[in-house]
């Protein structure tokens, strides 16, 4: 078998069989457990909770109605089959008018229409994961990196890593200020990446923020853009939570709106990706956007994008629907109302079991806090916990060093992916297993929280695999790739 497996291998290369798609993570490994015994109300009572799936199904009666009052919208239906054919004939890599200009007006909406977007600048793709991976290609050659803060989606590792050959650098944040990225966290990551030679190309930012649940304020964006200019890299703004922000008391502020009220910065150096994935619960749809102020980089993703489009069937269809503008108010209403509901009921659950989570406002997610479960605070402890979770709660949740957290005993709990009876039998779960520990229960007096910190520049690495603060140092395997298509930003 192995000699086979060789021989095979041998076939292959060396990209194939690497590494570079980070499947051996915690965070897939939660995954598999979940495929292999999935939680059924009657068939497998006892099965894992999928709990590791940042997905919205709170809100699919709402599409479903309306898919039901707007037969039309769909070509497979008798009353869209006139538009079969135009739809099922060959469509350029620019995407359908209707479809751009939809996708840019519903951006706009998202953010409060305090910004409009030039649908001109919509570029599509293959879900988030194809647009963040045409910005890497775009923007950076093989050896070059993005300062990334922690934590991080550790889907990141992979899209952005796998085959294009750019490495990430974690800017490290920490708990004690709610895990705020900092002038500070970004200049030691830079500055860090300079000695060991490491040129750095861009930043890449979530906001709102996945795991975390938290946005980013106004004035640590502005400090943000001041950075990226003074340092002429690139800003690349994950987005694609925009819609998910539950609470009144604080609006989303997106990378876009800042830029318009400081027109010095250079505009060029700012891209947004964006989806339906998540703010509208589609990602089977697999639309994806980059959205860019530079000219040049919408000439070249836009050519990229013709390996990853979204078809023109979806295009139809969600032109459709997101030209209603009632329907499109009411769907971002309802959510925002459903998610903060959820949201509500979850941390009240665990907090009745004194569990407490980051104090978020936004995603389909908690970033909750079991460090005074560890034994030890260690990120092996963390491990052992994680597995007692997996295979004696029987929830699949992730922990925060599969996001490079840089303290343990943070774990990522996804709660918009289920029904209300299936999040009442997940908070039974950690009920029945906090009440059965209780003696366990007891507040740890925390260490000095130092881990990774910098002190003169060299980090600590005892505790963390040296690929948790630098990724893909080396050269990747595949390459030497061509130079990137896209000139670096103005000097």
């Amino acid at each position: 078998m192995a000699a086979n497996l060789r021989n095979q291998n041998q076939l292959l290369s060396k990209m194939a069989i690497g590494d570079g798609h980070r499947e051996k993570s915690p965070y897939f490994d939660g995954w598999k457990a979940y495929d292999k015994y999935p939680y059924h109300p009657k068939e497998r009572p006892d099965g894992v909770i999928q709990m590791g799936l940042a997905e919205n199904q709170l809100c699919f009666d709402l599409i479903q109605d309306w898919l039901i009052k707007n037969p039309e919208a769909s070509i497979c239906s008798p009353d869209g089959v006139l538009n079969f054919k135009d739809t099922a004939i060959f469509s350029d890599y620019h995407g359908l008018p209707e479809f751009r200009e939809a996708i840019a007006k519903f951006m706009g909406k998202v953010r409060g229409d305090r910004v409009k977007f030039d649908p001109d600048r919509i570029v599509m793709s293959g879900g988030a994961t194809g647009a963040q991976e045409t910005i890497a290609f775009c923007l950076a050659d093989p050896g070059d990196a993005f300062l990334v803060p922690t934590p991080y989606y550790p889907g990141f590792d992979r899209v952005l890593t796998w085959r294009t050959g750019v490495q990430l650098v974690p800017v490290f944040c920490a708990s004690s200020n709610n895990f705020k990225i900092t002038k500070s966290a970004l200049e030691a990551a830079y500055g860090k990446a300079q000695e060991l030679n490491i040129r750095v190309k861009g930043l890449l930012i979530t906001n709102p923020s996945n795991p975390l649940g938290t946005i980013l304020d106004r004035e640590t964006l502005k400090e943000i853009v001041r950075f990226i200019n003074e340092k002429n890299i690139h800003l690349v703004c994950d987005e694609i939570y925009a819609a998910t922000v539950f609470t009144n008391q604080h609006n989303f502020v997106s990378v876009s709106e800042v830029i318009e009220e400081d027109t010095e910065r250079n505009r060029d150096l700012i891209h947004i990706v964006y989806s339906l994935s998540k703010d509208m619960g589609l990602p089977g749809f697999r639309v994806g956007i980059v959205y860019s102020y530079n000219d040049a980089m919408v000439n070249c993703a836009r050519k990229m994008s013709s390996f990853g489009l979204v078809s023109s069937q979806t295009q139809h269809l969600i032109a459709a629907m997101l030209s209603d503008d009632e329907y499109v108010d009411r769907f971002i209403a309802k959510s925002k109302e459903r998610l903060d509901k959820r949201h509500k009921d979850f941390t009240e659950g665990l907090k009745q079991v004194k569990i407490d989570c980051l104090n978020g406002n936004a995603g389909l997610f908690v970033w909750m806090d079991l460090h005074r479960l560890l034994k030890d605070q260690s990120f092996e402890a963390e491990m052992e916990l994680w597995k007692v979770i997996i295979n004696e709660i029987k929830l699949n949740v992730s922990p925060g060093s599969s996001f490079h957290c840089s303290e343990p005993g943070w774990f990522r709990v996804c709660i918009a992916n289920m029904d209300d009876s299936t999040m009442k039998v997940a908070l039974s779960r950690i009920t029945d297993f906090m009440h059965q520990n209780k003696d366990q229960n007891t507040e740890v007096k925390m260490p000095a929280r130092k881990l990774c910190r910098q002190s003169g520049l060299k980090l600590s690495l005892s505790r963390r695999k040296v690929e948790d603060f630098m990724l893909q140092i080396n050269m990747s395997p595949h390459t030497p790739f061509p130079q990137s298509p896209l000139v670096p930003g103005r000097t």
